[in-house]
């Protein structure tokens, strides 16, 4: 059942309550429902699962900070803090995995384990120019900015034409969202993303680096860096696939994580 947070954050709670937590962190312009719903039951019957919207996304209020990296990690610290959670595994999708790696740096201590899933690392500095022009055509002209382009990014040719009202749910959801809001996330998408790269104070969690074959935002070469960057971790490439193959094929990503917490948290 979904309840809202003092600070106005949308979540949901599922699975058993004295089981390890897992947080599920979704990407820009989405929501928990969304990203994760075909994940979450399969979860939920080994963790205890959290869930939650992104400032302003969703159900959950519209921010009164500014939205930064850091502020989006603030916001799932405290709504770990209001629900007495004093550790979990953090499970993030593109946006999301940077929103993880962030609080993995700033507070480990509330960190057991983290999965990067499609999320950018170094873009190199003319891919970067690319994305940080995207985010300023998005702040024009809001979330319908780009996005047929958009959409043919994230999901395959084949899904598109064979479940087009999948992608057409994906696109009204994007669209719903508030366009200042939006735009602030997708600068943070665009721009935060340099914060992570060879961080001061080295990520040192269990850690599974995951993305897609053709995912062109999140690259297999990102995941290998990723991966590098952090003592330990794994790298897993699911093939064929583009940006949101955790929409497309989400028994792939749901075995995959089951298998990585199952092996790391069973071990805590």
């Amino acid at each position: 059942m979904m309840a809202i947070s003092q600070n106005g954050t949308a979540y949901e709670l599922s699975g058993p309550s004295d089981a390890p937590a897992v947080v599920l962190i979704h990407g820009l312009g989405l929501t928990r429902s969304s990203t994760w719903g075909a994940i979450v039951p399969d979860l939920s019957q080994n963790f205890r699962v959290l869930t939650y919207d992104l400032l302003g996304h969703g159900q959950s209020a519209l921010p009164n900070v500014e939205v930064t990296l850091r502020s989006l990690a603030k916001q799932l610290v405290d709504l770990m803090d209001e629900l007495k959670i004093e550790k979990a595994a953090l499970l993030g999708f593109s946006l999301g995995g940077m929103i993880n790696r962030r609080i993995a740096i700033d507070f480990p201590n509330r960190v057991s384990a983290l999965a990067v899933l499609n999320s950018p690392h170094d873009r190199g500095e003319e891919q970067q120019q690319i994305v940080e022009k995207r985010a300023q055509d998005t702040a024009e002209g809001g979330p319908a900015a780009g996005i047929d382009v958009t959409l043919a990014r994230w999901f395959t040719k084949d899904f598109m034409e064979t479940h087009a009202q999948d992608v057409a749910s994906i696109r009204q959801i994007v669209l719903a969202n508030d366009p200042k809001n939006y735009a602030a996330h997708r600068w943070v998408l665009a721009e935060g993303v340099r914060e992570l790269i060879a961080p001061d104070s080295p990520i040192n969690h269990p850690t599974l680096v995951l993305t897609c074959e053709n995912d062109t935002g999140s690259t297999p070469a990102m995941t290998r860096a990723i991966t590098a960057e952090i003592d330990g971790a794994e790298a897993i490439i699911i093939p064929s696939l583009q940006h949101l193959g955790l929409i497309e094929r989400p028994e792939l990503f749901a075995h995959a994580l089951r298998d990585f917490l199952n092996r790391t948290l069973t071990k805590q």
